[in-house]
């Protein structure tokens, strides 16, 4: 597959029972009480697997993709049909796993990580959110279930052609043939109709049952959050609390406001810049140089020779204004990376686009699995792709209205699941939700996640001023998401430490910000 995209994929783009102790009523913070858990608690077994409902989880290790790391975990087999309706029909194995607690005696009501995307792993993104969890951890296990479609769970992976380093000019036949290519790769173990939300809504109600019936504390991240909002609408009974990392909201067409989004935060993260004296004098207005940039590319593309930031091997890549878009949006994610963008496109305007270049190769590796991922569009396809309309306001946005004819024209072919028909309604529950959310977040902004709780009367919203998407693991989040789900009120939380977040210093050079 081509470098354009690759990132283009990126941007279109993310789970026989015995009977065990029964919990007391305990009283929560805000005066109502706890229903009982019938549920089983695990039990671990003289041969140190994990006794779990039906289930037997044996000692395994997660790996953590691109690195020779590995975590410690407890895996169990689970094999669903991939066609509910169809249950004597193809089987597939899920991958499943569970991440002990520090506790010698965790209650049955486990913490469930739903991964974003569309497309990733839990049990692949264990690895980055492990540290964010671990406040939760003292007390509940965590459960990873690969969604369908991703991970150890008949991953819909599609394959690559192409010359990596050239930007090639838009061509939607050319999407189409890589869309049949990819269909015809995954059909040979998949029907990529039954890789949707609500599939993946089944699996997890089938594991909550395998595991003895209990109640589950979810914690959705991005794309995740749809599955959690889904879930809790469809089993109210099933959710003790819920956590929403970056949300976005039932109603939303995922990558309806992906153009005016990312402009927003980018244009909010270069005005800390231009408010900063020293930044200024450095950069000037950044977003005015980023337009510049963009104009410069937009009648040539640029050939790049950089050393590859993780090995050190030459390589070489061409820039153009698609790409150098995508640049900008996988900065934008993250603060650290944000930070680094106004000097790499000074540099670029320069003649130096190497540092661009390098730090692409590296964001862009770490994105590898979903790029290749085509069960994002099994969900878009499904879910989303009806909805969506090219807006004439975002033409001359970084993204421009592409998006929408690329995901028309790759929906065209790939096949389509069902949509409930109260699927785009919200989650109208009192249920314990904690939203969080990152200022500067290019593609969930805060608004999505105050959409949300209007109809959360036990809901909050806590928002990062400075951060980007993803912020669980951030400052005193961790602890914050720890106190929540142990009293579920959210209401009555002591969030004061949030207001000790700041945005991070754009660099003056590369040796960091200006002292």
């Amino acid at each position: 597959m081509d470098k354009r995209n690759q990132f283009r994929i990126a941007l279109v783009v993310a789970m026989a029972a015995f009977f065990g102790m029964r919990y007391l009523h305990k009283p929560q913070a805000d005066g109502t009480a706890e229903p009982a858990s019938a549920a089983p608690a695990p039990v671990r077994n003289a041969d140190g697997s994990l006794q779990y409902g039906s289930l037997v989880f044996k000692p395994c290790e997660l790996a953590a993709p691109q690195t020779g790391a590995t975590t410690a975990a407890f895996c169990a087999p689970f094999s669903v049909p991939e066609n509910r309706d169809a249950p004597d029909g193809r089987k597939i194995d899920l991958k499943l796993a569970l991440v002990a607690s520090n506790s010698a005696a965790p209650p049955a009501d486990p913490i469930v990580l739903l991964a974003g995307g569309p497309g990733q792993a839990a049990t692949e993104v264990w690895s980055q959110e492990a540290a964010a969890f671990a406040p939760m951890r003292e007390k509940r296990n965590v459960i990873l279930l690969d969604q369908r479609g991703t991970g150890g769970s008949n991953a819909l992976t599609c394959p690559r052609s192409g010359d990596e380093s050239d930007e090639q000019a838009f061509d939607l036949d050319r999407v189409r043939g890589q869309t049949k290519a990819c269909l015809d790769k995954v059909s040979a173990h998949a029907d990529p109709r039954y890789y949707t939300t609500t599939m993946a809504l089944r699996d997890l109600e089938a594991l909550r049952e395998a595991l003895g019936g209990p109640r589950f504390n979810l914690v959705g991240v991005s794309y995740g959050t749809r599955v959690a909002q889904q879930y809790a609408k469809t089993y109210p009974d099933a959710v003790r609390s819920v956590i929403l990392d970056s949300a976005v909201p039932n109603d939303n067409a995922l990558g309806s406001d992906f153009a005016g989004n990312l402009d927003a935060a980018l244009k909010a993260q270069f005005a800390v810049c231009a408010g900063d004296a020293k930044c200024a004098k450095a950069f000037g207005d950044p977003w005015a140089n980023l337009e510049k940039l963009r104009a410069n590319l937009h009648d040539k593309s640029v050939e790049v020779s950089y050393r590859d930031p993780v090995d050190s091997a030459q390589k070489t890549m061409r820039i153009g204004p698609d790409t150098l878009a995508a640049i900008a949006r996988m900065y934008a994610y993250m603060p650290e990376t944000g930070a680094l963008l106004p000097l790499g496109i000074a540099r670029a305007i320069a003649g130096d686009y190497a540092p661009l270049a390098g730090q692409a190769q590296m964001l862009g590796q770490q994105m590898k699995s979903l790029a290749d991922n085509a069960m994002q569009l099994s969900v878009i396809c499904s879910e989303d792709a009806d909805r969506l309309v090219a807006n004439e306001a975002d033409k001359d946005t970084l993204l421009g209205t592409q998006f929408a004819d690329v995901l028309k024209a790759q929906c065209a072919i790939w096949p389509h699941g069902t949509r409930p028909a109260d699927f785009n309604a919200p989650l109208a529950s009192d249920v314990p939700v904690l939203i969080l959310g990152g200022e500067f977040d290019p593609v969930t902004p805060p608004r999505y996640a105050e959409a949300i709780v209007k109809t959360l009367p036990k809901g909050r919203v806590l928002v990062a001023k400075g951060q980007g998407h993803s912020v669980l693991g951030r400052g005193c989040f961790p602890k914050l998401a720890a106190r929540f789900v142990d009293t579920r009120d959210a209401l009555a939380l002591d969030a004061d430490c949030v207001k000790n977040f700041s945005p991070i210093p754009a660099f003056i050079d590369f040796s960091g910000a200006a002292p």
